[in-house]
Order: C-alpha cells, then sequence, then structure tokens
C-alpha cells in the first residue's frame, strides 16, 4: 500500500456515489481496495428521507479494511425526519478514507432512506 502525496497529487477526480437503502441491512456505500494508490476525501454525506409518513433512522461506520475489519461510527442511530435531509459529513469535518477502508451505513427502515456521497478520488 502507497497513498499518495496529497502535496503534489498526480491526478484530483470529483465523483459521486449514491444508494437507495431498500434494506435494513449493513450496506457499503464506498470502499477504496488495499492497493488503490488512492485516497479518498469525502466531501459531503447526506441522507435523504424519502416518505410522507415515517421518520427513520440511519447508521454509518468506517472500517478498517475494506472486506472486513473493525467498525467505527461516523454516526450512530441518527433520525432523520419526514422529507428531511440530514448532512451526516459535510465540507467542515470531511473524512479521509484510506486505502483498505469502507465506509457503510445502515437504515432503520427499509425504502425510504437514498444517501449521496460527494468525494474526491486523489492519486
Amino acid at each position: 500500500m502507497a497513498a499518495p502525496n496529497l502535496q503534489a497529487p498526480t491526478t484530483v477526480t470529483g465523483k459521486t456515489t449514491y444508494l437507495s437503502l431498500s434494506a435494513t441491512t449493513e450496506t457499503t456505500l464506498l470502499s477504496n481496495a488495499a492497493a488503490s494508490n488512492k485516497a479518498l476525501r469525502i466531501a459531503n454525506l447526506t441522507v435523504a428521507n424519502k416518505s410522507t409518513t415515517t421518520s427513520a433512522s440511519i447508521a454509518a461506520k468506517i472500517y478498517t479494511a475494506a472486506s472486513a475489519g473493525t467498525g467505527y461510527s461516523l454516526a450512530a442511530t441518527v433520525t432523520v425526519p419526514v422529507g428531511a435531509v440530514v448532512i451526516l459529513i459535510g465540507k467542515e469535518n470531511p473524512v479521509w478514507l484510506e486505502e483498505d477502508k469502507r465506509i457503510t451505513v445502515t437504515a432503520g427502515t427499509a425504502n425510504i432512506l437514498d444517501v449521496v456521497c460527494s468525494y474526491e478520488e486523489v492519486a
């Protein structure tokens, strides 16, 4: 594993990934492979509640390994009100996803939460 030099990167590419959480099982949102030679700067992670009648909770974790490891809470049981958007990670508190790490999300209620993550891929 060789993390890129953040003072002189070769490329910085803006990207967005998204999920509609159709189940209440833990789901990988973003993963950085062990030998990617990249660092991912998470600039924004939002959760939108599409329901018109039901609030829902969301949990997010960062793992010490891309395929297993120990999970540490970025957000634990955060309530997303009906029709609202909650910012879990914003420009004021970015998170770096190093090589061999991943971020997962878990919905408290299926089929009503959408998750959007904007990030920079630095190589």
